[in-house]
């Protein structure tokens, strides 16, 4: 499955006070790695943004009443997200604004499965900061364009931070197996080799036997 990276910025943080989706943008992943397939667009909400979302994406009312309104790019978007994985930091936001804007317009709710990455980072890192931000400087990501909250670049940090979070892979031991390398990728596609040495078979007699000396002795004492 495809899977879809988005992000939103809003006029606001309440839906019950009116606040409306102002940008929307989108990366498209292919077992993980963006495809160039994107979709974006800047909105008009038809309703001034406050002065704390002013101070987190910079959007002027000016600006946004040039663009244009969710009815002319809905389907555009609902095509684009069609039948692929969502993944949004917070989810409950971004959905919440979108269903919204859906249900302005008569239209059904997004039914896509969803990945809530401030879900993954919270089971993953518990009591430790989890924003966006916070990961990135945790995973070692290059965040120095994000000055302020935009939908396109919130998304391709996301995209690598999300990378990271699902990365569970550790590397395993058999002693029945010959040599090998375990090759390990990380979110900016460089690869390294990690050698694994086995011991030898005299070596894990020796250590056999140390563990039932001590193990006797532990025993009786």
């Amino acid at each position: 499955m495809k899977e879809v990276v988005l992000d939103t910025e809003t006029t606001g943080i309440s839906i019950k006070e009116g606040h409306r989706i102002v940008e929307i943008g989108c990366i498209e992943l292919d077992n993980l790695i963006p495809t160039k397939n994107k979709f974006h667009s800047y909105l008009n909400p038809e309703k001034k943004v406050s002065e704390k979302a002013l101070e987190v994406h910079g959007y002027t009312d000016d600006f946004l009443a040039t663009q244009k309104k969710f009815i002319e790019v809905v389907e555009q978007f609902l095509e684009f997200i069609k039948d692929k994985r969502l993944i949004i930091h917070n989810a409950e936001f971004d959905l919440g604004h979108l269903n919204n804007e859906l249900s302005l317009l008569g239209k059904k709710k997004i039914n896509n499965e969803v990945v809530d990455t401030l879900t993954l980072a919270r089971d993953k890192f518990p009591g430790s900061p989890v924003s966006l931000d916070a990961l990135c400087k945790r995973y070692r990501v290059d965040n120095s364009k994000r000055a302020q909250h935009t939908a396109l670049i919130d998304c391709d940090l996301l995209a690598k931070v999300y990378i990271n979070l699902i990365d569970q892979k550790e590397p395993t031991l058999n002693l029945q197996n010959q040599d090998f390398e375990i090759k390990e990728t990380f979110n900016n596609n460089v690869s390294y080799f990690k050698k694994v040495i086995h011991p030898s078979s005299g070596e894990i007699k020796k250590h056999k036997d140390y563990l039932k000396i001590n193990l006797k002795k532990n025993f009786f004492n």
